[in-house]
């Protein structure tokens, strides 16, 4: 058998999220029934680096697979987006050692928030980015506050009360937020996420910079470890998935 690794880019519209669940369209079960009919009809499921919730977008998420077939890479990459819904795209396909595994082997994510700051919101950017309406937030007040979630933290204040793992503690190695014209963007980099994590993170910056909360704040709601202290989770259509990073 083969393992094949391949990005995924995709638009979240129109998605139940990235996992396989019954009788809903996911990017997982698009992707699968693909691979199924490469492989007429013997049962090939591909392995992602991470779900992610009904929504949210992807440049960069990542898959493996393992097949008895032995295409050309490009060839893999022409086939599965000859068979895939237009808003799922392979964006390139290499071949791996058999030890990678396309989430235990992941180092590092990195994930883009976008607010839209026009004052008409686009149509067409309306599942793209989260309209800010009346709001002129404080930028400078929202880099402030970031500087409190970088690093080793744990970071129970900023996940989902639905989260499984009992461990909680992440490393968070980059946390920007850029205003680029209409856009105002943040960019997050770590060695994981729990779930809801990065939403959270950017609904609690959010507040930050409209003046519910103070850059203190965050730094004070992150020691008490405690979800109920933390401004809402931002909406899906926000987030996308930019990147994920492996050791070699």
């Amino acid at each position: 058998m083969n393992r094949v690794k391949a990005t995924v880019a995709y638009d979240g519209t129109n998605f139940a999220g990235y996992q396989s669940q019954p009788g809903l369209r996911t990017v997982q079960s698009e992707i699968d029934k693909a691979l199924v009919k490469i492989h007429k009809d013997k049962s090939i499921h591909a392995v992602a680096s991470g779900r992610t919730d009904a929504g949210v977008h992807a440049n960069g998420q990542v898959i493996h697979f393992d097949t008895p077939l032995t295409l050309l890479p490009d060839r893999w990459q022409m086939a599965l987006n000859v068979l895939l819904p237009k808003d799922i795209r392979i964006v390139d396909a290499v071949y791996v050692d058999e030890n990678f595994h396309a989430r235990y082997s992941a180092t590092g994510k990195t994930y883009v928030y976008k607010w839209s700051s026009a004052k008409v919101h686009s149509p067409f950017e309306r599942n793209y980015s989260v309209h800010l309406e009346r709001w002129r937030p404080d930028v400078d007040k929202m880099k402030q506050a970031a500087t409190y979630l970088i690093g080793t933290h744990d970071f129970t204040s900023f996940c989902s009360s639905k989260t499984a793992t009992s461990n909680r503690v992440r490393t968070v190695r980059l946390l920007t937020v850029e205003q680029c014209n209409d856009e105002l963007i943040m960019t997050i980099e770590g060695d994981g996420f729990l779930y809801n994590m990065v939403r959270t993170i950017a609904g609690m910056l959010l507040a930050v910079g409209v003046g519910w909360h103070t850059p203190e704040n965050v730094k004070e709601i992150l020691e008490l470890q405690d979800r109920k202290e933390a401004s809402k989770t931002a909406p899906a259509h926000g987030l996308y998935l930019e990147n994920v990073t492996y050791e070699n």
